[in-house]
């Protein structure tokens, strides 16, 4: 399905045919109301759409599932890889230009101190070895042709500068307006080697009865073929100073330098959408917190056999705080439980251990589990001087990391809400 298709047939969708500014236009209208998905009309001549997957409810729905059962269909899917369909002739190759500018693409400024303009919503597809990769990464516009890259040392770094020491660009493409299941692969964190395009197959195949479609382009990268943009190019050797740029926290992420990527090819399907991410608001938080969520849940269910839900808050951004709801074996099991989720989810700097009558998605209950059934001379864990999030701007590369045991004692009746007849 299209992002158009998509877009269309969601509710609450709130539209804007004004022409809106490429310098922070569309970030005072997506930050007004986080929560609506926002579809603009005219954002330098061409629609754009944002806030668009800002919601667990509005995810869990395109793939017909609860928002409780996410997790365990992400957890299925890394689990049981699903080749993709290949398809002939994609819609994108409706438009091919060779001959463009980028900064007539509705790539947005979005806050006063970002160094440029920025693609926040790009997938970036590359193969390298026999392995294939997808990740996000924001890209600042240079000129008309090229970007600096942010490359976190992870897998398409490696890909990087592999490719590089043999004395050759790599070869990527980046992936614009693509369904969920592309979005939430791209950004799951497995080893080296598994391929993000089966983890996304298996995830629409186990939920929608459909694995993802690709396609080749001209030079035979293999992309979701519904994308709304594909911008293909090289990451070269040379390198420009990107940033600083607002990152999840809200915050702004710091000068470097990075890789410069040159668009040889453009391709877009008629009429496309543009996705825009805008940083720090909750869809960013979705997109980019919720996808660990599988991989906590897996690493405390090696240690205590019962766990029920994960969720990374959005009060702690989706990325440094997270809540775990488990069933007690023995006691110990919720510091054992705490510490398999930072072992799952290094980032994160806090978590908090319920029983599984308190639900993970609501506030008020953790508090108040947090209230009634913590003391810190017993269910405290600090942890100093780990290695955390360069995203956290309190850390100065390493921090504290905080654990609380607010689950009840083993045959604890007298720590049980009551509850009306």
């Amino acid at each position: 399905m299209s992002m158009r298709s998509i877009v269309i047939s969601m509710d609450g969708v709130s539209t804007i045919n004004y022409e809106v500014p490429l310098e922070y236009g569309a970030a005072r209208i997506l930050s007004s109301n986080p929560s609506v998905p926002v579809r603009f009309m005219n954002l330098n001549g061409h629609e754009a759409v944002g806030n668009l997957w800002s919601d667990r409810e509005r995810i869990a729905a395109y793939f017909h599932i609860r928002k409780e059962e996410i997790i365990k269909k992400m957890l299925h899917a890394i689990s049981h890889p699903t080749r993709p369909i290949e398809v002939d002739r994609p819609q994108f190759f409706d438009n091919i230009k060779e001959s463009f500018d980028l900064r007539e693409l509705p790539i947005p400024k979005l806050f006063p101190g970002d160094a440029g303009r920025y693609v926040t919503a790009a997938v970036a597809v590359a193969e390298f070895g026999g392995k294939r990769n997808l990740s996000f990464h924001r890209l600042m516009l240079l000129d008309d042709r090229r970007f600096a890259i942010r490359l976190v040392p992870r897998h398409l770094y490696t890909m990087y500068k592999s490719s590089i020491s043999e004395g050759k660009d790599l070869p990527v493409a980046f992936c614009i307006g693509v369904c969920p299941s592309i979005l939430l692969a791209a950004a799951t964190s497995l080893e080296y080697g598994q391929d993000e395009m089966e983890i996304a197959s298996s995830l629409r195949q186990s939920t929608l009865g459909d694995p993802v479609h690709v396609a080749s382009t001209k030079s035979g990268i293999i992309v979701p073929a519904y994308s709304e943009f594909v911008l293909e190019g090289r990451i070269t050797a040379e390198t420009a100073e990107e940033g600083p740029f607002v990152d999840i926290t809200g915050t702004y992420d710091k000068k470097r330098m990075q890789p410069v990527v040159e668009i040889d090819t453009i391709y877009s399907v008629d009429s496309p959408m543009f996705h825009i991410v805008l940083p720090g608001s909750i869809e960013h938080y979705m997109l980019m917190g919720l996808p660990r969520e599988p991989l906590i849940y897996r690493t405390v269910n090696q240690v205590v056999p019962y766990v029920h839900n994960v969720r990374l808050t959005e009060g702690g951004c989706c990325w440094l705080h997270g809540i775990v709801s488990i069933t007690k074996n023995k006691e110990g099991d919720g510091v054992n439980a705490i510490m398999a989720a930072f072992t799952g989810h290094p980032s994160m700097k806090k978590v908090t251990i319920v029983d599984n009558d308190i639900d993970v998605y609501d506030d008020r209950e953790v508090e108040w589990a947090v209230a009634t059934r913590f003391q810190a001379k017993k269910g405290l864990i600090v942890i100093d001087d780990a290695a955390g999030s360069t995203l956290d701007p309190s850390s100065d590369g390493l921090t504290s990391k905080v654990g609380i045991d607010a689950t009840k004692p083993m045959g604890g009746e007298d720590f049980d809400r009551v509850k009306a007849p």
